[in-house]
């Protein structure tokens, strides 16, 4: 399986001949199952204080009271004497099965399986339907998988960057993550993700001379080293078929990394 190796201006100079893995079937199962590992391996403990709802001095009346024997606030003539406390059902009381940080969030994915969803997401770059389905625009990409020549790597401005991607039919991509991009529904406008951004092109290189800087103000686009390629990259929400941009040096990093 080769395909044609394009310049900065979008012509074709040369082959390549693309690692096996490009042409293995798409495993959307394992891909969603490593996705979903990693998302929770990010996890962050959270819990409850110990002491919510206990700084209080209630203490329970016992029996013979003719009332229920929950804990009640010490105290006379003010408006919380005798106001149940501590119980779940009362108002201020502790919270009934609370979250605890001693929870373990992590999932465990064999190496193998890892290995087998990276490179199955892989494939799927290469696939035009997979793309598609992605809500890729690629009607003006001349062949997938994108395969553009080392020097990719050294572009350090944006305009250098828009001009290549206008001319190798990537720039439609671009401007629909721009055009997408809306502010999110729910609690999360005020955690700090108030909108939420498409992907966009994904551009993997051997090494970083500059091309992060050059592209990072393109909306959804991202780059990534080769040694440090994920599936989350390449299948961003579990669905494989991202659109992406490989270097010759990139290919042959990543062959080497999954061997044939």
């Amino acid at each position: 399986m080769e395909a044609p190796v394009f310049n900065l201006e979008g012509e074709e100079v040369d082959t390549v001949e693309l690692p096996s893995f490009f042409e293995e079937p798409v495993r959307k199962d394992i891909i969603r199952r490593a996705v979903l590992a990693a998302q929770a391996n990010r996890r962050q403990p959270y819990g409850t204080d110990p002491r919510a709802g206990f700084r209080t001095s209630a203490e329970s009346w016992g029996a013979g009271h003719g009332v229920a024997m929950v804990p009640r606030v010490k105290g006379r003539r003010h408006p919380a004497a005798g106001r149940a406390a501590r119980v779940a059902q009362a108002v201020g009381g502790q919270k009934a099965h609370a979250p605890t940080p001693e929870k373990d969030w992590t999932q465990r994915v064999n190496r193998k399986e890892r290995r087998a969803a990276l490179r199955s997401a892989l494939a799927a770059t290469a696939k035009p339907e997979f793309v598609k389905e992605r809500g890729h625009v690629i009607d003006d990409v001349p062949h997938l998988p994108v395969v553009v020549v080392d020097e990719l790597r050294s572009l350090n401005k944006a305009r250098e960057v828009r001009e290549f991607f206008k001319s190798v039919g990537l720039w439609a991509d671009v401007e629909r993550a721009k055009r997408k991009r809306r502010i999110r529904a729910g609690k999360g406008k005020r955690r700090g993700r108030r909108y939420v951004k498409p992907k966009s092109v994904l551009i993997v290189v051997d090494e970083d001379e500059g091309i992060k800087l050059g592209a990072r103000n393109h909306p959804g686009v991202d780059v990534v080293e080769a040694m440090h390629l994920g599936v989350e990259h390449l299948a961003p929400g579990a669905h494989p078929g991202r659109l992406t941009v490989f270097t010759p040096g990139a290919l042959k990093v990543l062959e080497e990394r999954l061997g044939e």
